[in-house]
């Protein structure tokens, strides 16, 4: 988890020297980010599906080879376009370690220690996400661009060496027993494509192109829905979704998710343009977020062992309710100190929220099925950050030119306001949804659908 957790945040940082070095414009370079997300975001599913039939093992160390190959690319690059391809390379090997970690772990640890892997899991992805900025900087500063590439091939190779001595040769399904679904993952990657570019790319440029891309997307969606409930071995069992228990697990860690990248998005902004923050001491607010993150994951999983997914499920949706409340109101009251405190309420419930979450979705899955069903969590998490970062950045961008029919000025006051209003409705939501398979008749404690054992 700690690659793919660089892979995204530590070139970032990279961008401005990237656009010099290549004469570029701000949008070209951009591709830089958009290639590797674009990559994982559309071939987790399938990769995942793919270990299932033929190890999760094998297609992980090929997956981290992926990475570190590209890596290598990525830093002998001559064009900014071929440091676009070396990137979406990267993104392939990323789709592999995002989808087959979680479920890799499931098969080393015994079932009762399963909250305390995914707690760790949290915590080193933590550790990358906030270890990629000052990493990249240090690195871009006193070695150039190039050096970002380089050290993420060395731990490419390191993390290649660990899973080949560590992993276990299982969970590959019986020789017959099961197909790859190619039709399936093509659709599935299209729509997934589609809805990225728009998210990232939205109407404003070329009105034209997003009708297109929401289209096609819908299109491809349809037509993947069709595809699955008819082949013999699908991609992705959509009465499972529908009915069974992963879909609710599903969409409460996209709301989720959709919450936490709304405070990365929106926060500098606030941060420096209401509050009068230098871009250090935001950096430094902002950074508290995956520090909490790292600290609170591994004590996550140790209460999901102990206490169960349920109560811990709870505890860490009513904690992300918390912090939205307290970002909607205390930033604006008391400053910089009402910010890290609605930032450390969201970011503890996160922390505890996907512990419990991650461990109740993998307890009741069979080993055929573990590494599809962790793809599937790594592409809910993805698309909330996306849908995170384009439409909660718009409500922050057209809440702060005013809103008059609630007698609100202009400003990132009430940018704020607004922004974690809607992601209190977010975060309400997710508790909702959470909640829609228990039966309260029966058990005093609410017993979660998606949760089947223990």
């Amino acid at each position: 988890m700690l690659l793919p957790s660089l892979g995204t945040s530590i070139a970032n940082v990279a961008l401005p020297t990237l656009r010099t070095a290549f004469s570029a414009s701000q949008t070209d370079v951009q591709w830089v980010v958009l290639g590797y997300l674009l990559s994982v975001t559309t071939l987790i599913v399938g990769v995942g599906r793919l270990g299932d039939i033929f190890g999760r093992r094998r297609i992980l160390q090929i997956g981290i080879a992926v990475f570190g190959v590209a890596s290598v690319g990525a830093a002998l690059s001559s064009s900014l376009w071929l440091l676009v391809a070396a990137r979406a390379l990267q993104g392939v090997g990323a789709a592999a370690m995002m989808s087959l970690a979680v479920a890799s772990v499931a098969d080393i640890m015994p079932k009762e220690r399963t909250g305390t892997a995914m707690g760790l899991l949290g915590t080193i992805s933590a550790i990358g996400t906030a270890l990629g900025p000052s990493l990249g900087g240090a690195l871009v500063s006193w070695f150039g661009w190039q050096a970002v590439f380089a050290v993420m091939a060395m731990l490419a190779g390191v993390t290649f060496i660990v899973a080949t001595l560590v992993l276990p040769t299982g969970g590959q399904a019986e020789r017959g027993s099961a197909s790859f679904d190619i039709v399936g993952m093509v659709l599935l990657a299209l729509f997934l494509a589609g809805y990225a570019l728009l998210a990232t790319m939205g109407f404003s440029g070329d009105p034209v192109l997003g009708i297109s891309l929401a289209t096609g997307a819908a299109l491809a969606l349809v037509a993947f829905i069709m595809v699955e409930r008819r082949v013999s071995s699908p991609l992705v069992q959509l009465k499972t979704l529908i009915e069974g228990d992963l879909g609710p697990n599903l969409v409460a860690l996209g709301l989720v998710s959709t919450i936490m990248m709304a405070t990365l998005v929106v926060g500098p902004f606030y941060l420096s343009e209401s509050l009068g923050l230098s871009p250090v001491e935001a950096g430094l607010v902002m950074s508290i977020g995956p520090g909490v993150a790292a600290l609170v994951g591994l004590p996550a999983g140790r209460l999901v062992d102990a206490y169960g997914v349920n109560r811990v499920t709870v505890a860490g949706l009513l904690g992300v309710v918390l912090g939205t409340i307290l970002l909607t109101i205390l930033p604006n009251w008391v400053g910089t100190l009402g910010y890290i405190a609605g930032l450390v309420s969201t970011t503890a419930g996160y922390a505890l929220f996907q512990a419990a979450n991650n461990t109740g979705a993998m307890s009741g899955v069979s080993s055929e099925r573990k590494g599809v069903t962790s793809a599937l969590l790594g592409l809910a998490r993805n698309l909330g950050l996306i849908t995170g970062a384009s439409a909660m950045g718009a409500v922050f961008a057209t809440a702060s030119s005013g809103v008059p029919f609630l007698a609100l000025g202009q400003g990132p006051e009430t940018g704020l306001l607004l922004t974690f209003g809607v992601a209190f409705v977010l975060a309400v939501s997710a508790l909702c949804v959470v909640g829609l398979g228990c039966d309260r008749r029966q058990h005093p404690w609410p017993r979660w659908r998606y949760r089947r054992s223990g």
